[in-house]
């Protein structure tokens, strides 16, 4: 199976425990990868026959914007979910949700929660 990959995606949003986070907010980073049969485009070279990755990246934002979870990954679950029913070409993604803003006193580049779905 192919695979569309969008890598480093920054995200400003109100994700967190913390009720300062859901205030004040903070920076994500997304990696996503959508496993997506591109046989067809490859040869038609159009977009229709594909999924964008611009429109994925459109929908990411605004799935993950449109609410406030305290954990990750509820949220990284929400976006998958939203990616399955706008795009009935993904069959299976891979989504890495960071959180290098996360309020904790210690030196790391970033927390975060990784999650695979497989369309059901």
């Amino acid at each position: 199976m192919d695979k569309i990959l969008i890598r480093n995606l920054k995200i400003f949003a109100y994700h967190g425990v913390n009720p300062e986070e859901k205030v004040d907010g903070q920076n994500f980073v997304f990696d996503i990868d959508a496993w997506v049969d591109i046989s067809v485009p490859c040869v038609s070279d159009n977009v229709e026959d594909t999924v964008s990755y611009a429109k994925i990246i459109k929908e990411t934002v605004r799935i993950f914007t449109s609410q406030k979870d305290d954990l990750l990954e509820r949220a990284a679950q929400r976006v998958a979910d939203g990616l399955f029913e706008k795009f009935d070409k993904i069959q299976s993604l891979r989504i890495l949700l960071k959180k290098p803003e996360a309020p904790i006193k210690a030196d790391f580049e970033y927390v975060g929660v990784e999650i695979f779905r497989e369309r059901a």
